[in-house]
């Protein structure tokens, strides 16, 4: 509790109906109706007002969070590089110096000769308060660099186009991009996709060198407002592809590299529900699909006949096909067998056993790395655990040899032997199992006194991997446990996982999470009320969810740009998302039922009077993602509606969009005032 009074903000009468159903939202003046462009006095006074607040309330703290971060930046190698890897006649390399807060981009000729500055992101960012580097596509001829930044978090990047051999900028300026950027084959030009006024990309678009803008041709254009396009290219670099999908279905047409203005192939028309993709390999189309189930299988099909597929590899009932990679000599099938990250060498000709990269612990994330040459004989290849710091390999396919190529350097000191990590499952109340992947400190005592951090996202089938993080050793060295709950909606265990936590089997997603932190409790990890909460984005949905069921679990929350409003930004088909997110969450708009069901779950309906435990909210001014509007409703009404006197703090970047602060030191600190937050509210450190 403290002495400072929070910002009340004002309720202005306001209402809505849907479906017969009347919604009272006093706070809705809290969204600019100028939007994206914020300038309603009110709004932007009660903004300040919270975060003015925020800096009361933690100035006290901000030894600790001095010392959290130092703490961070003492584990983080400030003249850090990564290791070259060749494309074609150059090695490139990223680079950053001490003190620098963004990367240096270089190469050298393979042949021998001297480094090459070829993109100087500090120069870039100088004098900004955000600085973000979007697409970097270096020409075939490696004479070019078409490349994309963003200066202040809306994610409406500007394409500019350098000669790397004589450093000068070409006139070539496009605003508003929000794509990949491809070359043509003969580096006349390339193509890309611009946001239209809903910051929804729904074309693929032909620039051809000194031509003006206006005169761009466009190649693709997606009539159907919930899809979003974007343009890549095959792994032989013969084929431009152009794929549009929402989050169930997707549709992939081909154009020739020397020739994208001839007629684009569709691989195979949408069907609602499919998904797959495209890579190709002499004249064979490699399609990795969930046609015919959800744990996906790869087709192959003639370039004369792409809609002809033929079944290579068939689904798994354990193996989840995520991704296919096709090199002159063999494919790449990535994947996951139980949950665990897995990597298959696959022969064109298949009477040749595949062959799997072995990793040595029991829990970890691993994946293909910068593999940029089509003829590859030694694989780059990333591996880390909760335990073991990121480490790059080359794999070498012949021998299977795995050279170690680079270990993450943490200056200030790191033995893994301090540490360890298991693989938990824990009951769900419908009796499915839900992974927990943990790390605690060697001497962590399991009689439920000490604290535990928990985290989840649980969405869009995106899964959580075990990976290291050197922020959270600032916990485990306080006698922390972290967890990692891989609840349904993400895709850890198959994509079946994902369905079972979206849509009308959302609420297993809010029970997963809850449920894991009472087996957490019933095994010893921790108590109730010693239990801090994290997520972001659609996990910070979670948050709010759980802390509306269950806020005597929890110690404290922080909901970072959490989707809260859930509610009325489905109801709203203007908002940038809304349309391609139906499929996730359901169409309130048209269909009662989804209507119910979202207002029966949206945290910021929900929120009653109860109370509710300590909460750091953060929300960012420019986020096209989830609106400022959201975490600041959220707030507002919590304040006006819980029952207790615990501390809630809302944190506006009015200078950033989705990601938070750009910049390593700036986002380091960030998570320190985080860290700094829930030790406090758990009376470990002030």
């Amino acid at each position: 509790m403290t002495a400072i009074k929070p910002p009340i903000a004002e309720r202005r009468p306001h209402s809505f109906t849907a479906h017969g159903i009347t919604i009272e939202d006093p706070w809705a003046w809290i969204k600019d109706p100028g939007y994206p462009e914020v300038t309603d006095k009110d709004v932007l006074a009660y903004l300040d007002a919270e975060n003015a607040y925020f800096e009361a309330v933690m100035a006290p703290h901000k030894p600790l969070v001095d010392r959290l971060y130092e703490e961070m930046k003492g584990r983080i190698k400030e003249d850090d590089s990564s290791v070259p890897q060749k494309d074609g006649d150059w090695l490139y390399w990223t680079a950053f110096e001490t003190g620098g807060q963004y990367r240096k981009w270089w190469r050298k000729p393979v042949a021998g000769g001297p480094d090459e500055l070829i993109l100087d992101e500090p120069a870039l960012a100088e004098g900004k308060e955000y600085f973000r580097l979007g697409a970097f596509s270096v020409s075939n001829d490696a004479r070019l660099l078409a490349y994309a930044i963003d200066d202040n978090g809306s994610e409406r990047f500007e394409v500019r186009v350098k000669n790397l051999e004589t450093g000068e900028h070409l006139p070539d300026v496009i605003p508003g991009m929000l794509s990949e950027i491809v070359w043509t084959a003969d580096d006349s030009g390339f193509l890309y996709g611009l946001a239209n006024e809903q910051w929804r990309t729904d074309n693929a678009r032909f620039h051809r060198l000194g031509t003006p803008i206006a005169e761009d041709i466009e190649l693709f254009k997606e009539a159907d407002e919930g899809f979003r396009v974007g343009v890549s290219e095959t792994s032989s670099r013969k084929w431009i592809v152009i794929a549009t999908g929402d989050h169930v279905t997707s549709e992939v047409y081909l154009l020739p590299a020397d020739n994208v203005l001839a007629a684009p192939i569709c691989v195979s028309p949408r069907k609602v529900g499919r998904e797959y993709d495209v890579d190709e390999h002499d004249g064979t189309l490699f399609i990795h699909t969930n046609d015919v189930d959800p744990n996906f299988r790869l087709c192959t099909a003639p370039i004369e006949a792409p809609g002809e597929w033929t079944e290579l590899i068939g689904p798994s009932k354990h193996f989840y096909m995520t991704g296919i990679d096709c090199f002159r000599d063999f494919f790449i099938v990535d994947g996951r067998e139980d949950g665990l990250d897995q990597i298959e060498i696959h022969r064109y000709d298949q009477r040749i056993a595949p062959q799997r990269i072995v990793f040595p612990e029991a829990s970890y994330d691993a994946g293909l790395g910068n593999n940029p040459e089509y003829a590859m004989d030694v694989l780059r290849v990333g591996y880390e655990s909760m335990v073991t710091p990121g480490t790059e390999y080359d794999y070498d396919v012949a021998t299977g040899v795995l050279t170690t190529l680079k270990v993450q350097e943490i200056p200030s000191g790191y033995d893994a032997g301090n540490y360890r990590t298991e693989r938990l499952k824990i009951a769900a109340r419908d009796g499915t199992e839900v992974p927990v992947s943990i790390v605690y400190p060697k001497d962590f005592p399991k009689d439920g006194s000490a604290p535990l951090f928990l985290y989840a996202y649980g969405a869009y089938g995106y899964a959580i991997p075990p990976g290291f993080s050197t922020g959270r050793l600032s916990l485990l060295d306080r006698g922390f446990a972290y967890a990692i709950a891989h609840i349904r909606g993400g895709d850890d265990l198959g994509q079946q996982w994902y369905l079972d936590g979206k849509l009308e089997k959302r609420e297993n997603s809010f029970n997963d999470f809850v449920d894991v932190a009472k087996g957490l409790i019933a095994g010893g990890w921790t108590s109730a009320g010693k239990i801090a909460i994290a997520g972001r984005s659609a996990g910070g949905e979670l948050m709010g969810a759980v802390v509306n069921s269950d806020p005597e679990l929890w110690g404290a929350v922080i909901a970072d740009v959490p989707f809260v409003d859930v509610l009325n930004t489905m109801l709203d088909a203007e908002l940038p998302l809304t349309p391609g997110e139906w499929p996730e969450w359901g169409n309130p708009i048209e269909d009662k039922a989804a209507f119910e069901l979202i207002r029966s779950y949206s945290p910021y309906d929900q929120v009653k009077a109860q109370a509710y435990p300590p909460m750091f909210i953060s929300g960012g001014l420019n986020d096209p993602r989830v609106t400022y509007w959201e975490p600041a409703k959220w707030a507002a009404k919590l304040r006006a509606t819980k029952t207790d006197d615990n501390v809630l703090l809302l944190k506006t970047n009015m200078g950033a969009g989705h990601g938070g602060k750009s910049g390593r030191f700036e986002s380091l600190r960030e998570g320190a005032e985080e860290h700094a937050f829930v030790l406090w509210q758990l009376g470990v450190e002030e």
